[in-house]
């Protein structure tokens, strides 16, 4: 403990230069990092571009890369810093070397060769990226590997005057290579190039325990920390944050985690590396929004894997945003750490190369909340601060309390300074709206709230003033759907003074004809500040309006569920997950039920009409046919926040049975867990699911 609050402090006050790992691993405190050898610093702030993977998939075209190009320029991304064009894997031809030894293009996908596409994308003021794997080229397994050839690749992707390199390790574990000692000898060829051409070296294993299998420590990318400083720009600090086409936020949290393990290592020129930003790839805006926050405070490269030409306004916007993007390019070249304890709301402090704070307020949760830390918590003294809103660009004065309303799987991010001269604007936080009760049952703090037709509903709005002066008569005024009705409870005060809190609420009634679907609260904040007259701030939260209770006896999975997630691809319907086969235990097929990968939860809104379920659990018959690993998982049934069943841990090799009372059942959630050792073949089934309502 005293270690971890040693490298805080020192983080925070900027003493750290490099030292022993705040979250040591198994083995981490015996191991030494390398601080970078004297070399020209190629990348002094973390660098930005764009990537062929997430987006196009495993054959990228000089068209198609042209055509990006052409739209980074046009569309102000360029201009904004996101200068590299990075061309992934699969751009080699079938047979990826000429019989003298040399890459080779696939002529399908690159009719002209790389150097033609080179000169087209530097001729638009950018940069441009290649891919090649640390391994060798294995016929049938890996379909291109640099092992044996690091100095003839160095030299050739130097000729065709590329400006980086991604180096992965797929070829490389199927070797059984040790990743140090060939990507040391891989950085070593690309500074030694034969055009003396600088090439930025983003160091890319992506192995992992458990999702991966079993592998040593010093085999897994979160090993890398211990030797990539000193031969890389980056290094991927664990798995891929998603599959093409595919980045959801659970693995966006995931990847931040692991990647906040060795802030001590990242600076100017050598950065921790958690993967590629994913707009409209499985995540909505506002959780797009927290991953570009995460990333930025992170000093992590951001490499969008999005086909940014079919990105809406919004998603550009997030990405371009230019206080974002300055905390994110500080030359200070710090890494966020988190300040407190873990769980599902946080705060996170980036140190600030003018001694600045970029402060974080995170909430992991399904539910809105207001989030609360203080100046001298994130390394400031003093009794006079200035908060500037990184998305809005609002600027307000605290006297000493950094507090947000924060969405659902949303984050705050304020640049915070000491203030000077006259007075500002008192720093009030106008609260979203938030569904307490329904008919008269609270909701649990962290989850999402289900209405449906016909209920009665508090809504909350709380406001709280963290500045140093009142403010006076705040009101507020509640907008609900057409149809709806909102009544306030009790009076506004007449003021609000520093430090304190008012909270209104409001008796929200919904007809009996509600639509299913989301539906938006909207609370307007109001208030009068000496000087500045009546000020107003409008907040918003997305409610769930539940499609209508099940009748009678029937099959759940062919119900509406409310929502439905899986641990990779998504929950299939009578299949087991991917769609592949049907679902199928210890050798007998189940004709109905869902099909999941772990971590898992679908929800359901029984409304009080059910009484019974009967269901079998287990794992998929088809991870019999990939291997001994993994394929552990646990299951519960949820009525309303409560434990109605509990399978333990589940093997292939187990299945269970349930008969589960359902009397009162307002909202039913069918939730796997990854038993602990990660969600590597783990396809889940809820089969039967047969419900009496």
């Amino acid at each position: 403990m005293k270690r971890h609050l040693t490298v805080l402090l020192a983080l925070l006050t900027g003493l750290l230069v490099v030292q022993t790992p705040a979250h040591a691993g198994p083995q981490a405190g015996s191991v030494a990092v390398t601080a970078p050898a004297p070399q020209q610093v190629l990348s002094p702030t973390p660098y930005m571009g764009w990537n062929t993977y997430y987006a196009l998939g495993g054959d990228p075209t000089e068209a198609e890369v042209k055509s990006i190009a052409d739209f980074l320029v046009s569309s102000g991304l360029r201009d904004a810093g996101y200068q590299y064009v990075w061309i992934d894997g699969n751009w080699a031809a079938p047979t990826p070397r000429s019989s003298a030894g040399d890459l080779v293009a696939n002529p399908d996908q690159f009719p002209n060769g790389l150097k033609p596409l080179v000169d087209y994308i530097h001729s638009k003021g950018l940069k441009a990226g290649i891919y090649t794997d640390a391994g060798p080229y294995i016929p049938g397994k890996c379909g291109l590997g640099s092992h044996g050839y690091y100095q003839r690749d160095a030299d050739q992707f130097a000729a065709w005057e590329f400006d980086a390199v991604k180096v992965d390790y797929l070829c490389g574990i199927a070797a059984d290579l040790d990743p140090k000692t060939v990507y040391t000898e891989f950085a070593q060829a690309l500074r030694n190039n034969a055009s003396k051409r600088p090439m930025i070296f983003n160091l890319c294993n992506p192995v992992t325990s458990p999702d991966w299998g079993d592998y040593p420590e010093e085999q897994q990318s979160t090993y890398s920390w211990s030797y990539a400083p000193g031969i890389a720009q980056s290094w991927r600090t664990y798995t891929d944050v998603g599959f093409v086409g595919e980045i959801k936020f659970k693995d966006v949290l995931r990847n931040y985690d692991a990647n906040a393990r060795h802030p001590e290592v990242a600076g100017p020129g050598h950065f921790n590396d958690p993967d590629y930003l994913g707009p409209e790839l499985g995540m909505n805006d506002e959780e797009f929004r927290t991953q570009m926050t995460l990333w930025s405070v992170a000093a992590a490269p951001l490499v969008i894997g999005s086909d940014v030409r079919e990105l809406g306004k919004t998603s550009l916007d997030i990405l371009a945003d230019r206080d974002v993007l300055a905390i994110n390019q500080d030359a200070a070249g710090v890494q966020a750490v988190r300040v407190g304890a873990a769980g599902t709301t946080e705060t996170w402090v980036k140190r600030l190369a003018n001694g600045d704070r970029a402060v974080v307020l995170l909430n992991r949760g399904d539910s809105p909340t207001t989030l609360t830390t203080t100046a001298r918590k994130v390394g400031l003294s003093g009794d006079r601060f200035a908060l500037k809103n990184a998305w809005t660009d609002q600027v307000t004065e605290s006297a000493g309390t950094i507090s947000a309303a924060v969405p659902a799987h949303g984050a705050a991010l304020f640049r915070v300074a000491k203030a000077t001269g006259k007075p500002g604007v008192p720093h009030v936080v106008a609260g979203l709206p938030q569904v307490t009760q329904v008919g008269g049952d609270a909701v649990p703090a962290g989850v999402a709230p289900v209405v449906a037709g016909g209920d009665q509903a508090r809504v909350e709005v709380t406001v709280r003033n963290d500045g140093a002066r009142p403010v006076f008569a705040p009101r507020v005024e509640l907008a609900v759907p057409a149809g709806w009705t909102a009544r306030p409870l009790g009076e506004a005060p007449k003021l609000l003074m520093p430090n304190r809190s008012v909270t209104t609420a409001f008796t929200t009634t919904l007809p009996a004809t509600a639509a299913p679907g989301s539906a938006a609260l909207t609370a307007t904040t109001s208030y009068e500040v000496t000087g500045k007259g009546r000020l107003r701030q409008k907040t918003a939260t997305a409610v769930v309006v539940a499609p209508a209770a099940p009748v009678g006896d029937v099959v759940l999975s062919h119900h509406d569920w409310i929502s439905a997630t899986s641990g990779w691809m998504s929950p299939t319907v009578d299949q087991s997950v991917g769609g592949w086969s049907p679902i199928s235990m210890l050798g007998q097929v189940y004709p109905t039920g869902i099909g999941v990968a772990s971590p898992s939860a679908v929800r359901y809104y029984l409304g009080d009409r059910c009484t019974r379920l009967a269901t079998t659990v287990g794992i998929d018959d088809a991870v019999r046919n990939v291997g001994p690993d993994g394929g552990t998982s646990t299951f519960q049934v949820i009525g309303d926040g409560r434990v109605l069943f509990d399978s333990g841990v589940l093997s292939r090799d187990d299945i269970r049975q349930a008969d589960i009372d359902l009397t009162g059942v307002r909202v039913l959630d069918l939730v796997v867990g990854d038993a602990g050792d990660g969600g590597y073949n783990d396809r889940a089934n809820w089969a039967g699911l047969n419900a009496t309502c």
